[in-house]
């Protein structure tokens, strides 16, 4: 009898041991980033607009860069949806769609009723959901869509013997039609996206349309992501067309050359990272940054203030008070001294959330897409951006940037110092979290 007993609470003891040491070891392994971190800096060895710059970005970290493409910037959800959904009623052949955030609305129930009737007139459809970003979608939607043709699919939806994956999420935002014109940049599929970002419950927001040899590289981002999770490798003519370098807009029109860049957990992860680290090494004059969740490293600040010492400025435009995360916005101006103290001008956007991704560097490099500035970005999820190398572009970017600049609020280095003690004490319990923002 004594023996029963002793050898049940043996039992209890050696089970619950077990339970908890799984749940930590899914605990660890939910956090982690999956491979080793950078932790040296990046030498300057070349500017931005040295021939060398363009050749690492294309041999040793992305695709090569093409030539002859045409892009497109669309300013909030009045000006970007419109173009997608008339590009998906518009397609003959395939669809191909990878997005973060799908939600319930009116913007869902449209773009469901459009991917639908496309597939019910033979068209291929594809759509990739995130499990995390797509959990608040209305499941008549999904019901619908499949039962019209869409093959849709969850990527790392959860299961009891492999909850790490939830934590690498999709954060990509790609939508190829007919595998010749493309979107990306920071839109999700909900309400919030759209109007004109008049008001807080209306997000400010870019998305980028594209014409090209780059939408091939587009569609092959797609591609990475889909046959993990369906196994069924799509190619042929009617995902993969033959593309030809498109000519010259008008006569200010440059060649047009761009790349889109990539990155996941599951094999270079670190690649964004680097991609933005020298390209911040080669700056020379300036560097323009919209950023929806912005909290840099100790390697990116470093890289940043080594920046700004020899001579480049640092405009940032971050989200202001209205915000979908305080403890993201915490994190961030917990990280802001040495830039501010270095001469960065550093402004919140003010109206509503501001939820751009544009990285502007000497007049040349526009990269957009979805990444953001933070760890969550660099080395937890799989991401996508386009990087463009055009002038003309570029400038237009800067103008856009700046009339969102007029619509923020600038935060100086004594300003910041001299913030509230409490609001200094949850910014340093924020930053504690900064690994997995």
């Amino acid at each position: 009898m004594r023996f029963g007993v002793r050898h049940r609470g043996t039992f209890k003891t050696v089970a619950w041991t077990f339970i908890l040491t799984l749940a930590a070891t899914l605990l660890v392994l939910n956090l982690s980033s999956g491979e080793k971190k950078l932790d040296e800096q990046v030498k300057r060895e070349y500017a931005l607009h040295d021939a060398q710059y363009q050749r690492a970005l294309g041999v040793m970290l992305g695709p090569p860069i093409t030539e002859g493409n045409r892009f497109e910037a669309l300013q909030n959800g009045d000006q970007i949806f419109p173009p997608m959904l008339a590009a998906i009623r518009g397609a003959r052949q395939s669809i191909t769609f990878e997005t973060y955030i799908y939600w319930s609305g009116d913007i869902g129930r449209t773009f469901a009723d459009a991917l639908s009737e496309r597939a019910r007139a033979g068209v291929k459809v594809h759509v990739l959901l995130d499990w995390v970003g797509s959990v608040k979608v209305d499941a008549d939607f999904v019901r619908e869509m499949e039962a019209a043709g869409v093959q849709i699919r969850k990527f790392h939806k959860p299961s009891w013997y492999d909850i790490a994956r939830m934590n690498n999420r999709t954060h990509r935002k790609l939508l190829v039609v007919d595998g010749r014109t493309g979107f990306t940049g920071g839109v999700g599929i909900a309400p919030a996206w759209t109007g004109h970002a008049q008001d807080a419950d209306h997000w400010r927001d870019s998305h980028y349309k594209v014409e090209g040899p780059v939408v091939a590289q587009m569609q092959a981002v797609f591609m990475d992501n889909w046959v993990k999770v369906s196994g069924d490798v799509l190619h042929g003519e009617r995902y993969f067309p033959a593309i030809a370098p498109m000519s010259p807009a008008g006569d200010g029109d440059s060649k047009g050359r761009a790349q889109m860049f990539s990155s996941s957990p599951s094999g270079g992860s670190e690649s964004m990272h680097l991609m933005y680290l020298l390209s911040i090494a080669a700056a020379t004059k300036t560097i323009d940054l919209s950023s929806a969740y912005f909290v840099p490293d100790d390697l990116t600040v470093g890289a940043l203030v080594a920046a700004m010492q020899r001579g480049v400025r640092l405009r940032i435009i971050t989200p202001g008070p209205i915000i979908d995360s305080q403890t993201v916005r915490g994190a961030s101006r917990a990280a802001w001294g040495p830039l501010l103290e270095a001469g960065a001008e550093i402004s919140e956007y003010q109206p509503t959330m501001f939820h751009c991704k544009v990285f502007t560097v000497d007049g040349l490099l526009v990269s957009v897409g979805s990444t953001n500035f933070d760890n969550r970005s660099f080395r937890l999820n799989d991401e996508a951006n386009l990087n463009i190398y055009d002038a003309a572009f570029a400038a237009a970017q800067t103008e856009q940037f700046e009339a969102d600049l007029r619509e923020s609020k600038r935060l100086t280095f004594a300003q910041w110092k001299g913030r509230p003690l409490h609001e200094k004490a949850l910014e340093h319990l924020s930053s504690l979290l900064s690994s997995q923002l």
